[in-house]
């Protein structure tokens, strides 16, 4: 559920950013995907770190 998070949260915070710098529509596509992979990443860090923790 956090990577789903991550990905979704991550991928628009990237396209904000990059329209935010006046980017265009392939700087968006680029700074959501890169910003969406870091955020699924980090989703997956706190499942597993969450998922020790508990079990």
């Amino acid at each position: 559920m956090f990577v789903i998070l991550g990905i979704l949260s991550g991928g628009g915070l990237g396209a904000f950013q990059a329209r935010k710098r006046n980017g265009n529509v392939a700087d968006m596509l680029q700074y959501g995907a890169v910003y969406a992979m870091i955020g699924g990443l980090l989703g997956l860090a706190l499942t597993i770190l969450i998922h020790r923790l508990l079990a």
